[in-house]
């Protein structure tokens, strides 16, 4: 808690950074639940994968989204996840630990009162990256009981360039998934 409390002090003194201004470029694919089938434009994502997937959650309950991860890594993609500590702690039914025990790299965030990002990379470094963000957990939830939206936002360099940074960032604060899980 103290951490937290001197984390929030110090951000409130530090500057402002000016806002990233990126060009528009590539295709932009909107979709809100329970309306539309956000989990289905997801798993073909991740299905389509090439070379890597950085995730970003702060809960993944679903069944089908840690299938195709899983599934992805099998096939020799790259996978990495960030997630929230406390949830992933709690249980909440967190299939993050399913995850780490399918081999894919997991560390977990710590710093936040919540580490509320939830973000796909696919293939953040290539002619066409792949960038998915919105209010979408990655639980069933997110699909059939609640209003959310996702942007999958494809083609776009510089903005894949600028998310991959940001993931790297949290990346190097987070901690190694059983370092964190440490009483």
């Amino acid at each position: 808690m103290m951490r937290f409390l001197l984390a929030a002090a110090l951000a409130l003194l530090a500057p402002a950074a000016p806002a990233t201004e990126l060009p528009a470029t590539g295709t932009v694919e909107v979709l809100f639940t329970p309306w539309d089938d956000a989990e289905g434009a997801l798993l073909r994502e991740i299905g389509a994968a090439k070379q890597t997937i950085h995730a970003q959650a702060y809960l993944v309950t679903s069944r089908n989204i840690a299938r195709a991860l899983t599934e992805a890594h099998e096939r020799g993609v790259r996978v990495a996840l960030l997630a929230d500590r406390e949830l992933v702690a709690k249980g909440e039914k967190s299939l993050v630990p399913q995850l780490r025990a399918a081999g894919i790299e997991v560390r977990l965030e710590t710093r936040y009162a919540a580490a509320h990002n939830k973000i796909l990379l696919i293939d953040a470094e290539r002619d066409r990256p792949v960038v998915i963000t919105g209010s979408y957990n990655f639980t069933y939830s997110a699909q059939a009981r609640n209003a959310e939206n996702l942007l999958i936002l494809r083609g776009n360099r510089p903005l894949a360039r600028a998310y991959l940074d940001n993931w790297r960032r949290h990346r190097d604060d987070a901690l190694p998934f059983d370092a964190a899980l440490l009483p």
